[in-house]
């Protein structure tokens, strides 16, 4: 009799890197949701579990074999599978083949007053064992890793060295092999604690028989590890910083977690504590600790994975290593600030910023030229222009201290702690700090001008130079972060809505021509234009505007941030609130657009008009003078207000008016008037995009 139990696969190795192991995670699931789907075992949900040192799953109720199948067929008429002689034609071997049966097999009968032939196909149930050990098998190979390995003498690759494999189905081991590792009924418990292997009789079993061996799941370790920081934070009145990145990783370096807590020496306080913090973080794996002051502390975070028993060993371990780490970056910083950021900058000359672009020396200098223009059009003071291009000579120059090259994300920062030391105005030194920002959706950006202004000039050199060479971001590479950079500018921008971004793109391709870069200059400030006009699409529409809203607007090819999404918004708006009214008036646009005649110009001769001529003509007038004025004053709403004014004189002209007259001066003269019509529109938005829906 078919029955129903679990099976359970676990894939033991040697020590995994975190963040391959969650990508392997949420694979597995998946492919053996899919393989026992495949397999005729029926749909079921995956259970997958993981340690450093193992790949785990579990299905319950799987069936102890497939359903069985029976079927028939209907194949070609009995006249033409055979003939005259009553054997088989080849259209019968053919239907009898792809079947699976023998043509003898064939049967025929009546159906619908013909005789066709019939393949009674019978597919009888399968056992799971065999399925589930082809499909173990299988799943193992399919893992995708960044980077595998092999080893051994066999060509199948994996993660890391796979060490053992547990396979049940029920009680029931299965026979499981892959680069010459035999499948058994044991898994392994924690290194220290839980050495050895340990029985598995039944998958049900495997959860509880591995917290035996002291080895607990991923939401168990994450959950043991919240707990014991709540408890150090609650004693020592202290607050941890677990970046989430850090934090998963340390979840995945352990096994039978225990939250320990160890100090460094006072001296390493006056080091930048983000060196300290990138230390501890990045390279330990240790949390830093604040006082409720938010001030750094001597106490940091160590998650051990060894004996609890031996904690203060551990611990004496983990403050032996931070000293020596914290030594080095205490070093760096004290060799560094024996100069001025000054005496950095020649240094500069020897690092290629790109191959084709020159050096960072180099780029400093655009930089220099470009942010003062940045900082003058958003408007402003005489300071503020002089420092944003003091900041801008010196944004560069930590890049070859020795303190960066160690800890490279600390790129700007210690510019800002070098800048101060070195006595420059503050402004300069928090512009120099902040000028990579923002580095990432939903980062914050500078907060001063001066900020701004050197971000916006170190975003849009690396773009604009990469255009002038040809080589924009494409689907698949875009190495110098353009995308990425175009929106941060155009975020930076949105706060500046008096500077023009155009400006700044001829101005920043200026500086590679001056630099004697040989380009289009025309042309390729067109393209970049472009590109900025793509990334303000993608983000209107990541804001819940309308496509074709989005497309209305782009066609007028405005590139300021501040304007195109005011524009946007407030079309969408206007749109929403008054909706026949606006798609009227699209098809109207649309239909006044095709008909007219550009090279007529505009000047109508008002002695041909009629009544409902006039009546279009001087909703005209009225309406472009409105038009110009809101939109001079940047008030959109009011200048689609404007234009929504038009609606009644243009639906009352193509009622009354045959445009296409027999007479080709009156004719002429009635495109001239609807060449009036359509370009009160040109400066707002294309509204024909609209129409098209």
């Amino acid at each position: 009799m078919p029955y129903t139990s679990d099976y359970l696969l676990e894939i033991g190795s040697e020590e995994l890197p975190s963040a391959p192991l969650d990508h392997a995670q949420k694979q597995l699931g998946q492919l053996v949701a899919d393989g026992l789907a495949q397999a005729g075992l029926g749909a079921h949900e995956a259970e997958v579990y993981s340690t450093p040192r193992r790949l785990a799953v579990i299905v319950h109720d799987v069936p102890s074999e497939t359903q069985a199948i029976s079927t028939v067929k209907r194949g070609p008429a009995a006249s033409i599978a055979f003939d005259a002689e009553g054997k088989p034609t080849k259209a019968a071997m053919g239907f009898a083949r792809g079947a699976g049966v023998a043509p003898e097999d064939l049967v025929v009968r009546e159906e619908g007053g013909k005789e066709y032939v019939f393949a009674q196909i019978d597919i009888p149930a399968k056992p799971a064992n065999p399925l589930l050990e082809a499909l173990s098998s299988k799943v193992i190979g399919e893992l995708d890793w960044p980077r595998s390995q092999r080893w051994g003498s066999t060509h199948e690759r994996y993660g890391r060295p796979v060490r053992w494999i547990l396979a049940l189905y029920g009680e029931e081991p299965l026979k499981v092999s892959y680069a010459d590792v035999a499948s058994g009924t044991t898994t392994r418990g924690h290194r220290v604690l839980g050495p050895g292997e340990h029985e598995v009789a039944h998958p049900s079993d495997y959860l509880n028989v591995l917290r035996d061996a002291y080895v607990l799941t991923q939401k168990e370790r994450e959950e043991a590890i919240r707990q014991g920081i709540a408890q150090q934070e609650e004693r020592l009145g202290l607050k941890v910083d677990t970046p989430k990145k850090v934090f998963s990783e340390v979840v995945n370096l352990c096994e039978w977690p225990t939250v320990l807590v160890g100090r460094f020496d006072e001296e390493f306080l006056d080091v930048p504590h983000e060196i300290i913090c990138e230390s501890m973080l990045s390279h330990q794996r240790y949390f830093p600790t604040y006082d409720k002051d938010g001030n750094l502390t001597r106490d940091f975070i160590v998650v051990g994975n060894g004996d609890p028993a031996c904690s203060e060993t551990i611990i004496d371990g983990n403050e032996r290593v931070v000293r020596a780490r914290l030594d080095d970056a205490k070093f760096f910083y004290e060799e560094d600030l024996k100069h001025p950021l000054d005496y950095y900058l020649p240094q500069l000359e020897k690092v290629t910023f790109q191959e084709k672009l020159g050096t960072l020396r180099q780029k400093v200098e655009r930089m220099e030229a470009l942010a003062p223009v940045v900082a003058t059009e958003a408007g402003g003071t005489s300071d503020e222009i002089a420092w944003a291009q003091r900041a801008a000579h010196l944004a560069k120059a930590d890049l070859v201290t020795q303190a960066v090259v160690e800890f490279t994300s600390q790129q700007g920062v210690m510019g800002g702690y070098y800048a101060s030391a070195a006595g420059e105005p503050e402004a300069v030194a928090t512009a120099i700090t902040e000028h990579y920002r923002p580095r990432f959706a939903g980062d914050e950006g500078p907060s001063s001008l001066i900020g701004a202004s050197v971000a916006i000039a170190d975003k849009l050199d690396t773009i604009a130079g990469m255009f002038a060479i040809d080589e924009p971001p494409t689907g698949s590479s875009d190495p110098f972060a353009q995308r990425r950079s175009a929106i941060g500018i155009i975020h930076m921008l949105e706060d500046l809505p008096q500077v023009s971004l155009s400006d700044l793109i001829d101005a920043a391709l200026d500086g590679y021509a001056n630099q004697g870069l040989n380009f289009d200059h025309g042309q390729v400030a067109q393209a970049v234009r472009g590109f900025f006009l793509g990334r303000l699409a993608v983000m209107a529409k990541e804001q819940g505007i309308s496509p074709d809203t989005v497309a209305a607007v782009s066609a007028v090819s405005i590139i300021d941030p501040a304007e195109f999404f005011s524009r946007t918004q407030a079309l969408e708006q206007a749109r929403s609130q008054e909706a026949e009214l606006f798609e009227d008036l699209a098809t109207a646009y649309a239909r006044a657009a095709n008909l007219a005649n550009r090279e007529l110009g505009e000047e109508v001769d008002e002695s041909m008009l009629g009544d409902a001529e006039r009546r279009l003509l001087d909703a005209c007038i009225a309406g472009k003078e409105q038009v110009s004025q809101a939109l001079t004053a940047g008030d959109y709403p009011a200048a689609l207000s404007a234009l929504g004014a038009l609606r009644g004189p243009i639906d009352g002209f193509f009622e009354d008016v045959m445009v296409m007259d027999d007479d080709p001066a009156i004719r002429a003269n009635r495109l001239k008037l609807l060449n009036a019509f359509a370009a009160i529109f040109t400066n707002v938005a294309d509204f024909s995009e609209l129409a098209k829906r």
